[in-house]
């Protein structure tokens, strides 16, 4: 007897295949069977999910419309699958981390090093994206855990910092005089500014810093790479804002020079986010202690 589970696990496939046929061989079914349960579907839920045509099927807008949630629910239920099957010596499994590229560079790699050096039989597997696209990615079940640049203010995740960093500003050989003496935040900001750019989470962390001191900044250029930052700044284009721990290699060795602010931004943490409502896998949860220690 097929159930509404079925019904919606062949449904999201249709949706993801957009064509009876194809969704058949994935699922392993015949294309009248598929045919079949879209159409109980439609018909339990009165509604047209489909719209057909020779070269396939798209999803009508109430189709799309319900295909979010229940691809969201049966991605759910796949990884509540997959956690039951881990053994507890972690010689199988998979653990789903995302992560933005320069926390996975500057702050990820030896962790998990460490980690696959003491449990070699588990796979990784690594989703870059900003802060807000991996929080998204958690609550749909994509990935098990994220390791983002804080503060983030959602009730529905676990947050916990690992990291301690701190926002400066750094110049080229050009502005060196700015390393020397003083200089207060109204006076930077005079100077051409390099920042991330907007959806940044560092990003508005400093910005949000700076209005509260009544400054409003307008950078001279918004990058998506934080290594950007770094040339740039060294090539002497302008004054770029820069996470310090993850600048110490340019600031060692005179690429770059540490900016002598007045005020300096307070210090924030980078730390690993998690649903509340989804009990860690044993993986993830062995993770977390390794970042956490």
């Amino acid at each position: 007897m097929i159930t509404k589970l079925d019904l919606y696990k062949v449904f999201c496939q249709v949706g993801k295949s957009k064509s009876f046929s194809r969704a058949a061989k994935e699922l392993y079914m015949t294309q009248p069977a598929v045919s079949q349960a879209i159409m109980q579907l439609e018909g339990e839920l009165d509604i047209r999910l489909f719209n057909r045509t020779p070269k396939g099927v798209s999803l009508t807008n109430e189709g799309n419309i319900l295909f979010e949630y229940i691809n969201s629910a049966i991605n759910l239920i796949n990884v509540g699958e997959e956690k039951i099957l881990e053994f507890k010596d972690l010689t199988v499994g998979e653990l789903k981390i995302g992560v933005g590229d320069t926390i996975s560079k500057y702050f990820l790699l030896p962790y998990l090093e460490d980690f696959h050096n003491r449990y070699p039989n588990l796979k990784f597997k690594i989703i870059n994206g900003m802060t807000l696209e991996l929080c998204n990615l958690i609550k749909s079940g994509e990935i098990d855990i994220a390791i983002c640049n804080l503060p983030i203010d959602d009730p529905s995740l676990e947050i916990r910092p690992c990291k301690e960093v701190r926002d400066i500003f750094v110049c080229g050989e050009k502005y060196k005089e700015l390393s020397k003496e003083k200089v207060s935040l109204e006076e930077i900001v005079k100077y051409p500014l390099i920042f991330l750019e907007p959806n940044s989470n560092s990003r508005r962390y400093v910005e949000k810093f700076m209005i509260s001191k009544g400054i409003k900044i307008s950078p001279e250029f918004e990058l998506g790479s934080f290594d950007l930052l770094l040339e740039f700044a060294r090539i002497n284009l302008g004054i770029a804002c820069v996470v310090k721990e993850f600048s110490k290699s340019y600031l060692e060795q005179g690429l770059l020079y540490e900016v002598n602010v007045l005020e300096e931004i307070p210090n924030r943490s980078i730390g690993v986010c998690y649903l509340k409502s989804v009990p860690l896998s044993l993986a993830s949860t062995k993770f977390v202690e390794v970042l956490e220690s």
